[in-house]
């Protein structure tokens, strides 16, 4: 089916709510061979609700809501869906009987207003809520369908998989699967010159290129009856691809340099400590979103000042007045010490000028040294980095994930 996603709700449009359930909507139904239209969000107004769903049902088969199912006043989603199809709305008494059930779990008093939340277009499927106490629901006439889920992320997500995609599934005849082949040290344009003639020939599979700093992804997507034909589909685009483009080939799947890395560090058992200091701990903070990381992250040191790259790593006062911070000689001395201090088996430093003050014309803005020592190898690298202050630090973050990955992978297998 063609399926449009309609988010409601006027905090979205302030900016101050990101809209992350139309990027996990999209992917889901993606993933059951559905084709998304439009992503369209509005403000808690009925009026342009209900155009919006017209217009959306017009060039689709399928419209899919988040947001506005509320209690309060302008909470007006489930009416206007109602509204839009012709329907009238019904009191549920499951719904009702489930909401309290809800509110006595959490130990707060329902009040009254509640019970609207109740209600639905009459002959709709609900959906109920275990995370929440608003119901959604699915709801068909004139051959087309619109489903109503809760705004909140969690509430959507587990309603959408617990309620909603059986339903999809049963909706599609087709299989779509794809495969993501991720790429470090070429940039969006480079990488699309060097297999320009592959994506010129792409039918099925289709191929697409999406770019971050520091990191680029080809997804490859094939279309089929079923999932042993997509995947033979896929397969010889990927490799082709790869063969193209294999020395910048990190690796596939839904990931990024962090995660390489990290499995590459619990692979081979290392264990590794960090001297940070134009990142000010990022790199660590990075790390640490890892569940279990305390298993190979032993320590982390924040040597910002001159001071404090002497006094914890050792680096020598004259080296540091002869080659300053920001130098290869600081940053192998600030390894050198790491090691001493922790016998970690990786250990990196990084040093370098963030901006958007204190660069130099010897020494510009951007200009970064980053070492990383697994076991005897020890690697020093000199980055002249662009962009401002967040995307410097950022830029040192992915290439310091990078060259410990780099040197594992050269030292290690």
């Amino acid at each position: 089916m063609n399926i449009s996603i309609l988010a409601v709700g006027t905090e979205l449009l302030m900016g101050k709510t990101i809209n992350t359930n139309a990027t996990e909507l999209s992917k889901a139904l993606n993933n059951l061979g559905h084709t998304v239209q439009y992503h369209l969000t509005i403000g808690d107004n009925p009026k342009r609700l209900e155009s919006s769903l017209e217009y959306l049902l017009s060039v689709s088969d399928m419209v899919i809501t988040t947001g506005g199912l509320g209690p309060t006043q302008d909470d007006l989603t489930k009416e206007t869906i109602a509204e839009t199809l012709g329907l009238k709305m019904q009191f549920n008494e499951e719904a009702y009987t489930q909401m309290i059930d809800r509110f006595k779990s959490f130990n707060v008093t329902m009040t009254q207003n509640n019970k609207k939340q109740a209600y639905l277009p009459e002959g709709s499927i609900p959906m109920y809520n275990d995370k929440g106490t608003a119901p959604g629901f699915i709801a068909e006439a004139n051959n087309k369908i619109i489903a109503a889920l809760p705004g909140p992320p969690h509430e959507m997500r587990h309603m959408y998989f617990k309620c909603l995609e059986p339903f999809l599934a049963s909706k599609t005849t087709n299989c779509i699967k794809s495969e993501y082949i991720n790429l470090f040290g070429i940039g969006e344009s480079s990488a699309e010159s060097k297999i320009e003639d592959i994506i010129s020939a792409q039918t099925n599979p289709t191929i697409a290129i999406y770019a971050n700093i520091g990191q680029v992804s080809l997804r490859v997507t094939s279309s089929a009856s079923n999932e042993i034909d997509a995947l033979m589909l896929l397969k010889p685009t990927v490799d082709a691809i790869t063969e193209r483009l294999e020395p910048y080939v990190i690796g596939y799947g839904e990931h990024d340099i962090m995660d390489y890395t990290v499995d590459l560090i619990n692979q081979n058992n290392l264990t590794l400590s960090l001297a940070e200091s134009c990142t000010g701990g990022l790199i660590a903070s990075e790390f640490i979103k890892y569940s279990g990381a305390s298993r190979f992250f032993q320590r982390g040191y924040v040597t910002y000042s001159n001071q404090s790259k002497h006094d914890i790593l050792n680096v020598k006062n004259s080296t540091l007045e002869t080659f300053g911070a920001v130098s290869e000689e600081t940053c192998t001395e600030m390894i050198e010490g790491l090691f001493t201090n922790s016998q970690s088996d990786i250990c990196l430093a990084v040093t370098g000028i963030a901006g958007p003050t204190g660069g130099t014309l010897d020494k510009p803005v951007g200009l970064v040294y980053i070492g990383v020592k697994v076991k005897d190898t020890i690697v020093i690298k000199q980055y002249n980095f662009t962009g401002d202050r967040t995307v410097i630090r950022r830029r040192s973050l992915l290439n310091g994930f990078f060259m410990i990955y780099d040197t594992i992978k050269k030292t290690c297998n």
